[in-house]
């Protein structure tokens, strides 16, 4: 097989929290080859680490999978990129080599340092505070750094961060630089480089140990939460990408900064200078029961439209969005018919949670009106997607890939090519399905979302006037109807 045009074919790695994934793509989309490696981690409460040393032996395993069959000269790779789990860091010495494990975006131990910087405590800079308590001080890095630096140099290499990863760190986006608020921790703070720079070349040790032939470009990448905006092809104004795996993020694309006082909302730098505002919350699948067969599952919950138990499924304590609330919990209203009853519950649950962001977005101002995609894991199921769509009243798009690894690899067509990146994911993002709500269905569902608002607000988590919003709107296209 030969690949087509200069380079080729691009390479993307996705660092996720149970896995690495590479995805090997050529410039019209078309998957050449893929490869996982899996992650363990270690949970002890709100604790939650990984060994960095294990991210680069998966990345080496998944990298050879995805390469196997394509070899010199035969193979043309025109350049690559890493994408990893955003607020997650550690701390490494000067030549770049780990002196922490790394410190996951979910571990929950920094409370005390995210209030005094005025952060949520799943962001990378209380995180680093609480490391530099613990393990004494060290330079500041992001997951995706520890890679990059192996790639391009081995141990003992120190690369910049990208802004994207360092935003949670602090970096002013805006102004492209850190802030002065931060001045006192000097040199612990890496360089920033935009996404999409050029870091360097594989050296000769890293193409040995995974197969990416040597003097391969390693560009700047973005987290994973933006790297499946770009898989999703959500790049012009007013589109936006829902990725719902174990959590839920929301990304979308806006010539200016979405302006959020309450901090729920923030926006990342895209390569060409636009913004990609966005919120994680702390719903998704992970709050789904274990041991079940999904499909199963999904066929028997649509029985329960709505489900007789009103549930808000948080995946773990404390919320980030479409509200902050470090005190909230899971909760669930009513009792349960059934075991398929209590997964549709869930499923109804992440989709009311999903419309109460889009409707904080547009309380914000944000520009919303563009075409919605899904991706993330759970966009695999086809009953959960159209459940999803219902209850959102508008339409969305599921792409044939649904992975951050395929955004990594757009993002290396436009920093080795300098192609617009909204143009390269045009090129290189295959739609595979349509969806669109069934008014009825939509109808249906109007009672218990509007009761989940309502609950939400008495318990002191939803602001007033965001509660009182999502009824505005509820009420008008109640209205309409």
């Amino acid at each position: 097989m030969m690949f087509e045009g200069d380079g080729g074919a691009w390479l993307g790695i996705d660092l996720g929290t149970q896995s690495v994934r590479a995805l090997l793509v050529t410039g019209d989309g078309r998957v050449l080859g893929a490869g996982t490696a899996p992650l363990t981690g270690r949970r002890d409460g709100v604790r939650h680490e990984q060994d960095p040393g294990e991210w680069w032996e998966a990345v080496c395993v998944a990298s050879r999978a995805a390469l196997t069959g394509q070899r010199p000269p035969r193979l043309r790779l025109g350049g690559l990129a890493v994408c990893g789990t955003s607020g997650t860091v550690l701390l490494t010495d000067g030549e770049g080599c780990p002196l922490t494990p790394g410190v996951m975006y979910d571990d929950g131990r920094a409370v005390a340092e995210a209030a005094r910087v005025g952060m949520q405590p799943s962001w990378a800079l209380p995180k680093a505070l609480w490391l530099m308590e613990a393990y004494g001080r060290g330079r500041v890095t992001h997951q995706p750094d520890v890679i990059t630096a192996r790639l391009t140099g081995g141990r003992g290499t120190v690369v910049p961060t990208d802004s994207s990863h360092a935003l949670k760190t602090g970096y002013d986006a805006e102004e492209e630089a850190w802030p002065s608020r931060l001045a006192y921790l000097g040199d612990v703070l890496p360089e920033v480089v935009r996404p999409g720079v050029r870091l360097g070349e594989v050296c000769g040790a890293a193409a040995e140990a995974t197969g990416i032939p040597v003097g391969t470009p390693v560009i700047a990448g973005m987290t994973d939460g933006c790297a499946a905006q770009i898989a999703s092809g959500a790049l012009y104004e007013g589109s936006w990408n829902s990725v719902l795996g174990t959590t839920l993020v929301l990304k979308g694309a806006s010539a200016r900064p979405v302006r959020d006082s309450a901090g729920v909302v923030y926006n990342h730098r895209a390569p060409d200078g636009s913004w990609l505002p966005g919120g994680a919350s702390s719903v998704g699948a992970g709050a789904l029961p274990t041991g079940l067969d999904p499909v199963e599952m999904d066929r028997l919950a649509a029985a329960y439209e709505p489900s007789g138990a009103l549930t808000y499924p948080l995946t773990s304590p404390g919320e980030r969005f479409p509200f902050l609330a470090p005190d909230a919990t899971a909760f669930t209203l009513g009792t349960s018919a059934s075991e398929a009853d209590g997964w549709a519950g869930v499923l109804q649950g992440v989709a009311f949670t999903e419309r109460l962001c889009l409707d904080y977005l547009h309380q914000l101002g944000a520009p919303i009106d563009g075409p919605l995609t899904f991706t993330g894991g759970a966009a695999r199921s086809a009953y959960w997607n159209q459940l999803r769509t219902d209850i959102l009243g508008r339409p969305a798009r599921v792409p044939e890939q649904i992975e951050p690894a395929l955004g990594m690899a757009v993002l290396a067509v436009h920093g080795t090519t300098g192609t617009p990146l909204a143009e390269a994911a045009e090129r290189m993002v295959r739609i595979r399905t349509v969806l669109t709500p069934d008014p009825a269905r939509t109808e249906r569902f109007i009672e218990p979302y509007a009761r989940l608002v309502a609950e939400l607000e008495s318990r002191g988590w939803l602001p007033a006037p965001v509660a009182a919003h999502a009824r505005d709107r509820l009420n008008l296209e109640t209205d309409a109807s």
